[in-house]
């Protein structure tokens, strides 16, 4: 089988092309180009990821190629992101990142090669069974990605590979030194999803103008002044600016936005009632396997990454989900996404739009 491995030039892709090779696979590293943006030394940010990934594959004894997809990114990652931050939401541009360049762009380029599958080195499984291809957490309950690929669906599952799925993280470790890989000991990337880690407010403030205000509490006092409602998510606490007020009565914490009024409003304490909610709407719902298991439904979900399951029910309607949690939640979040599982496994997601106690 000709499989073509998305190489960041990391030790999760690494081991993955290098598992799929062992297995007796045609295996082809091709390392995706997403943004050009120089560093203040003038190096192009992605070209040390690529020299890793070229050196990858040249341990392993596989070709690889490079292709530039910054254009594609841009316009179907890059702006969008852009556009949630001015509306004054988080957005999570990763899982539109994994559905519109690695298993969309990504994927016909493999094609173009010839491959009948695609593959990364991503922590999650997938399942083909007799109604469609499921969506699996990974092995690695602390690393499990499948949170990040909810927007996949069965065309793109049913070539997707993920070869360290059924692995944990020290095993993949293991296995990058024992095999001598020379990304064996490199660390993790973090950040936005192919940019990187940034200063965000200097990032950001490239692409969106700032535009200050008030830090107010709930009943309007002026405590502050914030550098652009962009820069702030609820539950908040580092950066305010306000942070030295420890007197004893809680430091402060952000508790929502007033997009009309511009201002960023705060109250004392991370337990204040301001932060906590009970039900979410969230929209432009995604299911694994095109339909949802009925029109409303118990099952588990994850309001942000790495947080434990919550128990929800979940009433669906189009394209619109009405989530409400068994118990309150702190900080569910416009514009990140709500996540849904039954047990391993995934069946879907959608973008909160409003959040509300019901």
């Amino acid at each position: 089988m000709k499989i073509v491995v998305g190489m960041s030039g990391g030790v999760d892709s690494a081991v993955s092309a290098l598992l799929l090779a062992r297995e007796g696979h045609e295996v082809i590293g091709v390392f995706m180009k997403n943004w050009e943006e120089q560093t203040p030394d003038g190096v192009c940010s992605s070209t040390r990821d690529a020299e890793d990934a070229r050196a990858i594959c040249d341990a392993i004894g596989i070709p690889h190629y490079t292709v530039n997809f910054s254009r594609e990114y841009y316009e179907r990652v890059f702006s969008y992101f852009l556009s949630e931050y001015q509306k004054g939401r988080t957005p999570n541009p990763d899982v539109l990142c994994n559905r519109e360049i690695k298993f969309q762009s990504f994927l016909d380029f493999a094609k173009s090669l010839g491959a009948d599958r695609v593959a990364t080195g991503h922590f999650a499984n997938v399942s083909n069974e007799a109604d469609g291809f499921h969506l699996l957490r990974g092995a690695d309950t602390v690393k499990d990605q499948s949170y990040f690929l909810y927007m996949l669906t069965q065309k793109p599952l049913s070539k997707a590979m993920f070869p360290v799925g059924r692995l944990t993280k020290s095993e993949v470790r293991q296995i990058a030194e024992r095999e001598r890989l020379p990304v064996a000991k490199k660390r993790d990337s973090t950040g936005i999803c192919f940019i990187g880690e940034r200063k965000f407010k200097p990032f950001l403030k490239g692409f969106l103008p700032a535009q200050p205000g008030d830090i107010v509490l709930s009943d309007g006092t002026v405590v502050g002044r914030h550098e652009g409602l962009m820069y702030y998510t609820l539950g908040q606490r580092k950066g305010l600016g306000i942070g030295g007020r420890n007197d004893g009565e809680g430091r402060f914490f952000v508790v929502a936005k007033d997009l009309e009024a511009n201002q960023l409003v705060v109250e004392r304490g991370k337990d204040s009632p301001l932060l906590f909610s009970t039900s979410c709407i969230a929209e432009n719902v995604t299911w694994v396997l095109g339909r949802p298991p009925s029109g409303s439904f118990d099952c588990a979900a994850k309001y942000r990454y790495r947080q434990p399951d919550q128990r929800v029910r979940v009433e669906v309607s189009g394209d619109c989900l009405l989530v409400t949690a068994a118990e309150p939640q702190r900080a569910i979040t416009p514009g990140q996404s709500v996540v849904l599982y039954d047990g391993e496994e995934l069946l879907g997601g959608a973008v909160v739009e409003s959040v509300f106690c019901k």
